[in-house]
């Protein structure tokens, strides 16, 4: 590019600089671009997470509101002794 039409050293050597400057650019792109994806994977997950936290906290209030019946004591059992 530059190095065509100036035809010096100095010239070939910023040529290649700004053709490792874009190979450089061109990475940093592609990494943040797959950082974003995961990002966004990671906003689904707790969207999700999010949601079935408060299914569960639904199930707790409606189990809080029925009244329990008293339940028949299980175990063993000793007899009655006479006084």
């Amino acid at each position: 590019m530059l190095a065509n039409v100036l035809k010096s050293e100095r010239a070939v050597q910023v040529s290649i600089k700004i053709i490792e400057l874009f190979v450089k650019l061109r990475e940093m792109i592609v990494t943040h671009t797959e950082l974003k994806f995961e990002i966004e994977r990671i906003k689904k997950k707790i969207d999700n997470h999010d949601k079935n936290i408060e299914v569960v906290f639904s199930y707790f209030d409606e189990l809080l509101e029925k009244k329990a019946k008293p339940r028949k004591k299980i175990g063993f059992k000793l007899p009655k002794k006479n006084k």
